[in-house]
């Protein structure tokens, strides 16, 4: 019997970090496969995990709803035959809706053979409210269809805001079971026991499917009608997220109207105003944000959220590196980036691997790669600087 893990979370709760703990501390001695499906047109986290050892499935032609509608499913039989597997560990897009993966486990009619064992959201303790009022959709999507949810990031926030972040979680999800403890302080077994000992697989299942089968897939992807003969046109439209200077009026027409939706995203959620014209740098702040998650359930990754990434041979610094990610702070420039990642060539001869979600960077030396790569995530990302911002 296979099982298989979902491992889901926000853009940068720290998927990788978790996978890479159960590898080393718990699934040991495991034929385990991971697939990701990465939101953007470079593939990174592949890079970080290849050194545990991992077969790894890169899906990167498009969005997280097509992905799973089109190729997932053949991607998860062709695992199951050609590797047999203990556990497929399933790592979604950061701003993927773990609904869409859960239901793609079940269309892909594995059989007796396998089972989903868990579907596990990643939370940034420090994020949640953040999160809930500028990108809800996607972020209370991954809480309420979560089994467990584990904690990130709890090692050094306050009582009182950690009991805030809780309070959040058990509004949209109160069946869930929750992992507060720094993870440095527990084991990779007792994680895994926690996730697999949630006895809501079946329900939880069972509710998704219920929920979401009204559904109409294509529609829900693409807001879009094609005929057969349409279908190449389809796949185009509906899955790559990154345009040319030739596509922008098709890039603005994947872009939702704030309007028409009655959507109001205060994307620069760094620094966003208050009614009486001062800069408030307050993330957590009340004063512009103005959601009723309610009446806009119907949105793709793609009409929200943008990514930009560049390959390079260029030898960088340390300090280089920081200092460009300190002044992704900066949304008026840059857009509002909600994640950064990669790995470059060290101009001491080594290499040099990067993390950035907003408030926290980390830049530290790693294994060598073919070559050096940039990775941005987030909402109206501006090109052109990100491309001078990174280029030497």
């Amino acid at each position: 019997m296979t099982k298989i893990d979902v491992i889901s979370g926000f853009l940068g709760a720290g998927k990788t970090t978790l996978i890479k703990k159960l590898l080393a501390e718990t699934w040991k001695g495991e034929q385990v496969v991971l697939i990701e499906n990465e939101f953007g047109e470079i593939g990174i986290d592949g890079g970080f995990l290849k050194e545990a050892g991992v077969e790894i499935t890169e899906m990167n032609s498009g969005c997280i709803c097509c992905s799973l509608v089109g190729d997932f499913g053949t991607a998860l039989k062709d695992v199951m035959s050609r590797f047999t597997p203990d556990r497929i560990v399933i790592e979604p897009s950061g701003v993927g809706k773990l609904s869409d993966v859960v239901r793609a486990v079940e269309q892909a009619d594995l059989g007796e053979g396998a089972k989903l064992n868990s579907a596990i959201t990643v939370v940034d303790a420090n994020k949640a409210k953040l999160y809930v009022k500028n990108f809800g959709e996607f972020f209370i999507n991954q809480v309420e269809n979560a089994g467990t949810i584990i904690l990130s990031r709890t090692d050094n926030i306050s009582d009182e805001k950690l009991q805030k972040t809780l309070d959040i979680l058990k509004e949209h999800n109160a069946k869930a079971t929750i992992i507060t403890t720094p993870w440095d302080q527990i084991t990779g077994a007792s994680i895994k026991d926690t996730m697999e000992g949630v006895d809501l697989m079946d329900t939880l299942l069972k509710e998704v499917i219920e929920k979401y089968e009204h559904h109409d897939e294509h529609e829900h992807c693409c807001h879009h009608h094609h005929d057969d003969d349409d279908e190449d046109e389809h796949e185009h439209h509906c899955c790559h997220h990154h345009h040319d200077d030739d596509d922008e009026d098709e890039h603005e027409h994947h872009h939702h109207d704030h309007d028409e939706h009655e959507h109001h995203h205060d994307h620069d959620e760094h620094h966003h105003h208050h009614h009486d014209g001062e800069e408030c740098d307050d993330p957590e702040c009340e004063c512009h944000h103005h959601h009723d998650h309610d009446h806009h359930h119907h949105h793709h990754a793609d009409e929200v959220f943008g990514s930009w990434g560049m390959e390079t041979a260029a030898k960088y610094t340390e300090e280089e590196i920081s200092d460009a990610l300190a002044k992704l702070v900066d949304a008026v420039t840059y857009g509002t980036v909600l994640r950064a990642k990669g790995m470059v060539p060290s101009v001491d001869g080594g290499w040099i691997y990067f993390d950035y979600v907003p408030g926290e960077s980390n830049v530290r030396k790693g294994e060598p790669q073919p070559t050096g790569k940039f990775c941005v995530i987030g909402s109206k990302l501006n090109e052109e600087e990100l491309g001078e911002l990174f280029k030497k």
